[in-house]
């Protein structure tokens, strides 16, 4: 997996795509290992972990599956089929393709993601596949779903900063802002990890690339039917969301600078805390276009707001005298 090389093409065929399945991947991974990157992923941490580790207490096979999977090596290849590419259609098609694994080639992902001998409760078991396509339903429903609309702007919000970071710094930019291991080298390569594997070469193939709002990532593409000489048609790199981005969907004013703004208004000022577009706001607050640009307007009248122009993007930032509103209504509140 060390280097990729990619031919223009590829490049030009890229595309960033929302994964309902890569999000609840993500968030399996992130409770099988519970190191919150943030306050919003503590909360929801606290909010879900109790019921999560009751589920596996009362079923042995299925922690220990995920022991193996979740391994030290990598993630188990079965558990993160590469998306097709159709927005947030993947969820139920992903399961199924999860479960139609069968519990040998299971165990043979396992295998190599596990460094160590297999439990034994893994030897004989048929029925693996099902058992995590199982888990990673409940994940979906009883953790993600509740609050997917939240999650869906933030994605939507991260994919319109990456789409900006790509039109103003080109693919060394976006690469390299994508994850820590990953950067483009030049002359088509593309650097994934630090693992010193024989390059892939993707001429020809899809590059997809998968936000997701944990702390997680991987890379996938789908393997071909045993004995077929045809490369894979796609590759997918999952990363997580802006640090910055995460979080922010639970802002929540100053009541003193709500009462003197407005509430909406006043959560557009305080999400200002970065320099962000209208599409980034209109994406993580949930309210319209024009509202958000009528709400900008008000608060640059008022020298609240500054702005500046970043490639064909209008960058939206906090004035000096903001922060000291800010600071000050903080101060109050305390």
């Amino acid at each position: 997996m060390g280097i990729w090389r990619v031919d223009a093409d590829t490049l030009a065929g890229s595309r960033f795509v929302v994964s309902s399945l890569a999000e609840a991947t993500a968030s399996l991974k992130k409770l099988a290992d519970p190191r919150a990157a943030h306050p919003g992923e503590r909360r929801w941490l606290d909010a879900h972990l109790p019921a999560y580790r009751a589920r596996l207490a009362g079923d042995p096979v299925t922690a220990a599956l995920l022991d193996a999977a979740f391994g030290a090596l990598w993630t188990a290849d079965f558990l993160t089929p590469t998306p097709h590419g159709r927005c947030d259609l993947d969820l139920d098609d992903g399961l199924a393709r999860i479960a139609g694994t069968s519990s040998d080639a299971v165990r043979a992902d396992l295998a190599a993601s596990w460094p160590g001998p297999l439990p034994p409760s893994l030897a004989g078991a048929d029925d693996l596949a099902e058992r995590a396509a199982r888990l990673l339903d409940w994940v979906w429903r009883k953790t993600v779903l509740p609050e997917w609309p939240r999650r869906r702007r933030i994605i939507e919000a991260d994919v319109v900063a990456r789409t900006r970071e790509l039109s103003v710094g080109g693919w060394a930019a976006a690469f390299g802002a994508l994850r820590p291991t990953m950067r483009w080298e030049g002359d088509g390569r593309l650097r994934i990890n630090a693992h010193d594997y024989p390059p892939r070469d993707l001429s020809g193939a899809r590059l997809l690339f998968v936000p997701v709002t944990p702390r997680q990532g991987w890379v996938s593409w789908p393997e071909p039917p045993a004995g077929s000489a045809v490369p894979p048609d796609r590759y997918a790199v999952v990363y997580p969301c802006a640090g910055a981005l995460a979080d922010a969907d639970r802002v929540t004013p100053p009541d003193g600078l709500a009462a003197l703004l407005g509430a909406a208004r006043a959560r557009v000022l305080v999400l200002l805390d970065r320099p962000l577009t209208t599409t980034q706001l209109t994406a993580l607050t949930g309210q319209g276009l024009g509202s958000v640009g009528r709400h900008l307007k008000v608060l640059a009248g008022a020298r609240l707001v500054g702005s500046r122009r970043a490639g064909r993007s209008v960058l939206y930032f906090r004035t000096p005298a903001a922060d000291t509103l800010l600071s000050a209504q903080r101060d109050t509140d305390v």
